[in-house]
Parts: C-alpha cells; sequence; structure tokens
C-alpha cells in the first residue's frame, strides 16, 4: 500500500508542475486554486475516463495495461527516466516486499580496473548511490570515502551534507539534486530497503533543500554529463563523466571522470597526479590545504 501511494503521489507531483500550456490541453473553466494541470485534463489527454485517472492517483488496486501508462506518460510529458520510474513504482507496489538482497560488493577484477586506469578519476556506485570503491585520483578529487564511517561512504549524503562539497562544486545545488534524483530511482526499485529509507530520512531532516527535491518526486537518470570544480588544490576544472551501468549487476555503476585534452582541466588533473605519486596522499581533496610545489619531482625534458 506505501508503494502504491508512492505511485499515486509521483503522478500527483508531475501533473503539479505542468500548465495547459505546457502539456497542449485545453484549459477548462474556474479559478486555479493549486499550480498544473487538473485530472480531468490529464485524463483527456491521456483518452481515459476522469474517474479512472483519479484512481491511479489515489493508489488504488486497479492493473493499468502498458498502453494505458505509456498514454499517461504523455500526457504528463514523462521524460525516459520519469516514465521508466512511473513503471518501475507501479511494479514494485503491486509486488510481495522484498528483502533488500545480499551485501554489496565490488569484484576484484574491477577494482584492478579502476587502479589500472591510473590518473582518470573514477568511482563505483551502488545501490542508494553508496561510493563502493573508488580509485585515488578520484578520492584527491573529491575525498577519502575510505575516511568516512560505512553508513557515511554515500555520494548522495556527502553531496547534500558536507560544507566541503558546496566549495567544491560550482553547480553544486544542479548536482547534488541530480544525485537525489538518482537515489530517488533506486527507492523507486527497492521500496523496502530499509538503509535506503533510513537514508532518506536522515538527509530529510538536515537539509531543506533536499526536502523540496524529495517532495517534488526528482528523477535523474543521466548516463553521461559534466561537471564544474573549484578543487582547492589545482583551482578550477570542467570535466565530463559517463555512467556505465555493469552487465552483470544492474546496481552497480562505474562512473569516470575525464578531462578535454590539451585543456586547463587536463592540466589541473596531471598537477593533481603529481602530487600523488610525489605521496602528498589524499589530504590535497580537501578544503583549505594546496598541494607542496616544491615537493614534487622536477618535470623532466621532452627530447
Amino acid at each position: 500500500m506505501g508503494q502504491s501511494a508512492e505511485f499515486g503521489k509521483f503522478l500527483k507531483a508531475m501533473r503539479s508542475r505542468l500548465s495547459p500550456e505546457d502539456a497542449g490541453a485545453e484549459a477548462t473553466s474556474g479559478v486555479r486554486r493549486v499550480p498544473g494541470l487538473r485530472r480531468e485534463e490529464v485524463a483527456r489527454l491521456a483518452d481515459v475516463s476522469t474517474d479512472y485517472y483519479i484512481r491511479l492517483e489515489q493508489g488504488r488496486n486497479i492493473h493499468p495495461s502498458r498502453s494505458v501508462l505509456d498514454s499517461v506518460a504523455r500526457a504528463l510529458r514523462l521524460d525516459a527516466g520519469q516514465h521508466a520510474h512511473m513503471l518501475d513504482l507501479l511494479e514494485n507496489c503491486a509486488a510481495s516486499p522484498r528483502s533488500p538482497g545480499p551485501e554489496q560488493s565490488v569484484r576484484p577484477a574491477l577494482r584492478q580496473l579502476l587502479e589500472a586506469v591510473g590518473d582518470i578519476p573514477a568511482l563505483v556506485l551502488g545501490r542508494r548511490t553508496d561510493v563502493l570503491v573508488g580509485n585515488r585520483m578520484a578520492y584527491l578529487l573529491f575525498t577519502d570515502f575510505r575516511d568516512l564511517p560505512a553508513h557515511e561512504r554515500n555520494l548522495t549524503r556527502w553531496l547534500v551534507l558536507d560544507p566541503g562539497a558546496r566549495e567544491l562544486f560550482r553547480d553544486w545545488k544542479a548536482v547534488a539534486a541530480d544525485e537525489a534524483g538518482a537515489l530517488r530511482v533506486d527507492v523507486g526499485r527497492h521500496p523496502n530497503d530499509p538503509e535506503a529509507n533510513q537514508l532518506v530520512g536522515e538527509l530529510a531532516v538536515h537539509s531543506e533543500q533536499f526536502r523540496q527535491w524529495w517532495a517534488g518526486h526528482r528523477v535523474a537518470t543521466r548516463s553521461a554529463g559534466s561537471i564544474r570544480l573549484h578543487h582547492p588544490a589545482v583551482g578550477d576544472l570542467e570535466l565530463n563523466f559517463e555512467n556505465l551501468v555493469l552487465p552483470d549487476d544492474p546496481d552497480q555503476t562505474l562512473r569516470v571522470y575525464s578531462a578535454k585534452p590539451g585543456s586547463p582541466s587536463s592540466d589541473a588533473l596531471a598537477l593533481l597526479s603529481l602530487g600523488l605519486n610525489a605521496g602528498t596522499g589524499s589530504a590535497v581533496a580537501h578544503p583549505g590545504t594546496t598541494l607542496d610545489l616544491e615537493a614534487l619531482p622536477p618535470a623532466t625534458a621532452e627530447s
């Protein structure tokens, strides 16, 4: 019943963000007391009865066909990620409660791959956006998640609650909101995960912005993107990232960051790597510290 209610809440949140003009609907008469489309307007756009759509939004025990759900998704202007999340919610509300599954683990060969890529920052993210493992460059770039207590090794938690993350990301609000949206997707797939529910509760208690994102049912499923950083050791960087879902475990994602070759950001990553190779350790990833350039090995002249 709880997840059935979540399905209805998601539909309502998606409806509230659209005006009749946005959705291409003919507005019904009368004063609008709340923003967004009315239920009868969504029903008309989806070619279903108003009563049927109301029952959908109330989370009643009904079984809509895929064609009806696709029509509702089109009426609500859902993107591919939002559409998939809607289907996850409906599927999981109808299913029997499932255990969270076995403890997350990373294959040794994947750990070796992260170290083998060397100067390219890379992380493996698991359920709940947990940081399962990263290479040394990723820890230097962001923070050394190994130093955190086990329950705090989570990307969304770090982004939302750690002041250092706010200083590091030049577009912090957008980045943190996206990770909150990724957490929302995971909760839709695994509604009975007590650790996820505990994490959401903690973030909601300590962050007003997270409460707003969560109440708005924000969903984020980007396979690629870019970030802008102001790193305390090497200055400004603009990096691209790719999210690669592992075929043998769809709950694990390999995220790899890279800079455009020959760019200032590429030079900054190289400088960060020099600090690592000189043995400066992960301290350079924390605000308020700088690389000791005199401690770096001398540059080798090119032939």
